[in-house]
């Protein structure tokens, strides 16, 4: 009867994190495609790129989604609303990334593409078999985050150093690296929490938000570290 249950267990985990990875392949689909057409749309980059407005009320619907998306998970509110949600983010992402398609070339792309879906996959494994508590380095990678966050916009606006935009991507690497490992263990202890619920479908999808995050960061900073510029 143990034995029974655990499998139970098992098959159900297997199961919940297929549908979280499905989410996150689903969004970065979304965006990749997105991302592609908009950057031959003049119309699209005109918007976007044109002024200011057209930048900031995509950042300002992007962060709102965001929330909102987090929000549904915690409150384990209906998945439908988290479904169109996550595509409607994902979607507005791939507008916000159309960029790299007009400043990188395509190898360039698919190499980083490439090593971002190695480097993920392998730290989500750790993250997901590795027995050490995860639960303290939370606040260290937030607390590294932000000071990333500080050393950029301060390399942005006042250094405007070459050198320090490869040093601080380097360091986006390591702390979204972490944060896979960190989101895939906490991910698994949500579920074990929550695994006799109805409602795991919308924790799931905020699941494959918090992953899709680390995976566009991590992709981002391995562009700007090997991408060749057209």
């Amino acid at each position: 009867m143990q034995n029974q249950r655990r499998e139970v267990a098992t098959e159900g985990m297997s199961r919940f994190f297929a549908t979280v990875y499905g989410y996150m392949t689903l969004g970065l689909a979304l965006s990749g495609v997105t991302a592609f057409y908009a950057s031959q749309s003049p119309i699209i980059m005109k918007f976007v790129y044109g002024s200011p407005f057209g930048l900031i009320a995509l950042v300002i619907l992007e962060l709102f989604l965001v929330f909102k998306l987090a929000s549904n998970g915690k409150k384990l509110r209906s998945v439908g609303s988290s479904i169109v949600g996550f595509i409607a983010f994902s979607i507005v992402n791939g507008v916000l990334l159309s960029s790299i398609f007009l400043v990188y070339n395509l190898g360039s792309i698919a190499s980083a593409f490439m090593i971002t879906a190695g480097t993920f996959a392998g730290m989500s494994f750790v993250g997901f078999v590795t027995k050490k508590d995860m639960s303290s380095f939370g606040g260290q990678l937030r607390g590294a985050l932000i000071g990333l966050i500080i050393a950029t916009v301060v390399n942005g606006f006042i250094l405007k150093s070459g050198p320090a935009d490869f040093v601080l991507s380097i360091i986006t690497v390591l702390i979204f690296i972490g944060f896979t490992a960190y989101d895939t263990q906490k991910l698994k202890q949500i579920y074990m929490h929550y695994q006799d619920q109805e409602t795991l479908g919308s924790i799931a999808i905020s699941g494959a938000l918090s992953l899709y995050l680390d995976f566009i960061n991590i992709f981002l900073s391995i562009l700007r570290i090997f991408g060749g510029r057209d």
